[in-house]
């Protein structure tokens, strides 16, 4: 047992030294964590992609980008059908709460099964 705690007492001293070498504070007394500092992240601006850059693709752009990346949008399976989009839209609004009305799923989904099939 008594090597147990050695090693228990080696491993907490190489933590606090690994952590104040990367700059982090040693856990505060008791055992709480340090105050989390801010950090910002700049994130790259998005571009509309050429399959949803038309007319058409103005309602999936407005809706479905409260949520997702157009990237993300973009990259989805190809040749699933009308069906799968209209399901997925439903999902969104159903289970995720998307603030689409019916109407206005109902277009983004046609608009998704005719340009990503």
């Amino acid at each position: 047992m008594r090597g147990a705690g050695l090693i228990l007492a080696a491993t907490a001293a190489l933590a606090g030294l690994a952590m104040a070498s990367a700059g982090l504070a040693a856990p505060g007394p008791r055992g709480k964590a340090p105050a989390a500092r801010p950090v910002t992240y700049t994130l790259p601006e998005e571009t509309i992609p050429e399959d949803l850059a038309d007319a058409e693709g103005e309602a999936v752009v407005n809706h479905c980008t409260a949520c997702h990346s157009l990237e993300y949008l973009v990259t989805q399976p190809r040749g699933k059908g009308a069906q799968f989009w209209k399901d997925e839209v439903a999902k969104m609004v159903n289970v995720y709460k998307a603030p689409i009305e019916p109407a206005d799923a109902e277009a983004v989904a046609a608009v998704l099964a005719r340009k990503f099939g």
